[in-house]
């Protein structure tokens, strides 16, 4: 990803309207499903960055078995405008029958953050 100060710059120039927020949605998956997961939201537009911590250990119960998994950890960064389809596109893509979906409301962005990922979840010509 581009410095924060580079991809600040870029984009849209409108501000950042009362209402518009950053959303982080968590999911976890296979480590080698996870770039086809990231590059499916960023080229959807739906997710402005999609971040990828490798080496999670997760411990649930799966039809009645304990399980434990390595996987890698998502954070899927999108607006409160793009969530609905940032959550649905994962849901298409993901390979679990039952993906993780944690949606957590930012209580602050930078303004600079926010202006990128407003603009990184718009077409070229501003719209969705």
């Amino acid at each position: 990803m581009a410095s924060a100060g580079s991809a600040a710059g870029t984009g849209s120039s409108r501000a950042a309207r009362e209402g518009d927020g950053l959303e982080l949605i968590i999911t976890s998956c296979h480590a080698d499903d996870a770039p086809t997961l990231a590059a499916a939201l960023i080229e959807q537009r739906v997710a402005a960055c999609v971040s990828t911590i490798p080496g999670a250990q997760s411990t649930y119960r799966w039809q009645g078995q304990v399980c434990h998994e390595a996987e890698a950890l998502l954070l899927i960064k999108t607006t409160r405008e793009r969530r609905p389809a940032c959550v649905a596109a994962l849901e298409r893509v993901h390979p679990y029958d039952v993906p993780e979906v944690v949606v957590l409301d930012a209580t602050h962005t930078s303004p600079a953050y926010l202006r990128w990922a407003i603009a990184s979840v718009r077409g070229p010509d501003g719209e969705d």
